[in-house]
């Protein structure tokens, strides 16, 4: 029978839905279908908490989603500023602090392929 959670859930609900329209006073493994349902009530309980709690999660990251645009708005304003401001500007420990990279420390990218290609041919024997 069960082999995870979801099929724990399927094969509970099963046994609840066949025991309650066939065997409605039976007694198995010494319990009635009362006893049955409310000793497998916390399994639908914990489900319904996870429901909920996933419910939660993705509202609350809805909701960051939408005020980091505002952040990033922001971000870039006070970037943007530092870069313009004299005593600071692209080249400065601030502007490389806030994770960019300082203007004296970029690549030229200036690339001489040809050149590359004959240094790669020499060193083929």
């Amino acid at each position: 029978m069960a082999n995870g959670p979801g099929q724990v859930e399927t094969d509970t609900q099963a046994i609840l839905d066949a025991w309650g329209e066939l065997a409605k006073t039976a007694t198995f493994n010494g319990m009635t279908l009362a006893e049955y349902t409310a000793a497998v009530q916390p399994s639908f309980d914990a489900r319904t908490k996870i429901t909920n709690i996933e419910t939660d999660l993705k509202a609350a990251m809805d909701d960051r989603d939408v005020v980091d645009v505002t952040t990033t708005q922001i971000n870039d304003g006070v970037v943007k500023s530092v870069v313009a401001d004299k005593n600071y500007g692209d080249d400065s420990a601030l502007y490389e602090r806030f994770g960019y990279v300082r203007k004296s420390a970029r690549a030229s990218g200036l690339t001489r392929k040809a050149n590359a290609a004959k240094a790669a041919a020499k060193k083929q024997p």
